[in-house]
C-alpha cells in the first residue's frame, strides 16, 4: 500500500516505514502529524484518485529530527558592470518517518 501526499509544496510518494525529508514542520521531534493533502492512494492493486483529494484519506507522520541541508551558493553577475553578489544559503527540513496510511 502506498500514498501520494503533497506537504511543503511537494508531492511524495510514501509507504509505511519510509523515512523523507520534507520541508519544516511546526512540530518537535516525537510528535505525530497528520497530512490530510492525499491525492491518491493504491491499495491492494485498487487505484483511488481524488478530485483533487481522496475522501477521508490520511497520513500520519511521526517527526524524527529538524535540520538544515548542505550550503549552496548564490552568485550573481553582470559582466562588465562590476556587478558581484555572492550568498549562501541552507534549506530547512524536518525529517519524519510514514507510521500509518489511513485510506
Amino acid at each position: 500500500m502506498y500514498a501520494i501526499v503533497e506537504t511543503g509544496g511537494k508531492q511524495y510518494r510514501v509507504q509505511e516505514g519510509d523515512t523523507l525529508f520534507i520541508e519544516k514542520l511546526p512540530a518537535m521531534a516525537g510528535e505525530t502529524v497528520e497530512v490530510n493533502k492525499v491525492l491518491a492512494v493504491v491499495k491492494e492493486g485498487e487505484f483511488k484518485v481524488g478530485s483533487p483529494l481522496v475522501d477521508g484519506a490520511k497520513v500520519i507522520f511521526k517527526v524524527v529530527r529538524h535540520g538544515r541541508g548542505k550550503k549552496i551558493i548564490v552568485y550573481k553577475y553582470k559582466a562588465k558592470k562590476n556587478y558581484r553578489r555572492k550568498q549562501g544559503h541552507r534549506q530547512a527540513f524536518t525529517q519524519v518517518t510514514v507510521e500509518k496510511i489511513e485510506a
